[in-house]
């Protein structure tokens, strides 16, 4: 059977730079290990495979793989395909708003057109993040990243875990220069990082653009499939629980840009929006741009 599907790159304004995303059109009738089949053919760092809504008032129904492994949540092929199902059915609408089915949950979605084949879509987290228990010790970070100790930590950020839906590794770094040299260190890197959920977030206040907030890496832990990911929209949803913890927040609306993807040739940029009331956090978004890069037809 012929199925559609297209490419896009997410959390970018310009081709060939972001996050490559193939999202799987027509996809009913495919099962769970053929979905994963054709997201190792892809070999991208996620293929959604897209599916009628189980309640008629929602979009879509969201299936989500990595090359090994299947994810009940991730933010950029939320992001990608949000925009691809926006640029389908826009009819000269300068926005849309629906919902994504996926395994975390209703993810609210909202589109918003910009230039021939991109727009910008933001979503509202499904599940807020939460604190885990279990997270790496300052020694076996640096010795999983091929770091020096001292090089870990900054202000008031130590090592952490958290989860929106996906379990991340949090490992703060003092510099861009020491995001830039870290690397996982075999066996050591899976004993002590990523043990439990899709992988590590390294990231520093250092960044390289002017009007950015952090810089950041994620390294997949080896289940997944993927050494190194450049634009992950979960771990940034998952770092709203770093900055409660860690920042000095008020009440009110705080806004954040993570660039990432620069050590790989793919810069990419995310906008994280959090909304703390009487020092709780209450709501964050993810957001960004996509644009379409392909399009085309698999057998499967």
């Amino acid at each position: 059977m012929r199925r559609r599907f297209a490419t896009l790159d997410v959390f970018t304004t310009r081709r060939f730079a972001g996050n490559p995303l193939a999202v799987v059109l027509d996809a009913e009738g495919l099962d769970g290990e053929a979905m994963q089949t054709i997201a190792r053919e892809f070999n991208l760092s996620e293929t959604v495979f897209v599916l009628p809504p189980e309640d008629p008032r929602h979009k879509a129904r969201l299936r989500i793989f990595t090359p090994g492994r299947e994810l009940p949540f991730a933010g950029h092929p939320t992001v990608g395909t949000a925009v691809l199902l926006g640029l389908q059915g826009h009819n000269g609408a300068a926005a849309q708003a629906f919902g994504l089915e996926e395994g975390v949950g209703i993810v609210p979605c909202i589109v918003e057109a910009r230039g021939e084949g991109s727009a910008y879509a933001r979503f509202r987290l499904p599940r807020l993040p939460e604190a885990l228990e279990g997270g790496p010790a300052v020694a076996d970070a640096a010795w999983a990243l091929g770091l020096d100790p001292e090089e870990i930590g900054f202000d008031r950020h130590m090592p952490s875990r958290h989860s929106a839906g996906n379990p991340f590794d949090f490992v703060p770094v003092a510099s861009r220069d020491a995001v830039a040299r870290a690397k996982p260190n075999g066996e050591a890197f899976a004993k002590a990082l990523g043990a439990e959920g899709p992988g590590v977030y390294v990231y520093s206040r250092e960044t390289t653009e002017d009007g950015r907030h952090f810089h950041a890496r994620m390294f997949g832990s080896p289940r997944t499939g993927i050494s190194e990911d450049p634009a992950t929209g979960s771990a940034a949803a998952a770092f709203a629980g770093v900055l409660m913890q860690f920042e000095p927040l008020g009440d009110g609306t705080h806004s954040f840009v993570i660039e990432q993807g620069y050590e790989m040739g793919r810069p990419s940029e995310i906008d994280l929006q959090i909304v703390i009331e009487h020092g709780a956090l209450t709501s964050a978004e993810i957001g960004g741009e996509a644009i379409l890069v392909s399009e085309g037809e698999l057998e499967a």
